[in-house]
């Protein structure tokens, strides 16, 4: 996959960041955080440039002050 950081789970399409590996399992969390899931590896697909940029927007901070 091209994008190490995030991945698609091909069967509910939910975009999430990479957590780790646990068994025969990826576990992703969704971006911005919240509850891990559990996806077989070979229901993953690499994120469009698209879903990559939502990834980008969503998983910034917002309101980081200098």
């Amino acid at each position: 996959m091209g994008s190490r950081r995030y991945a698609v789970d091909t069967r509910t399409n939910k975009l999430g960041e990479r957590m780790g590996s646990e068994g025969p399992y990826v576990q992703l969390r969704p971006i911005g955080g919240g509850r891990e899931w559990d996806c077989l590896p070979g229901k993953l697909r690499e994120p469009t440039e698209a879903e990559l940029k939502k990834a980008r927007v969503l998983g910034s901070p917002v309101g980081r002050r200098s």
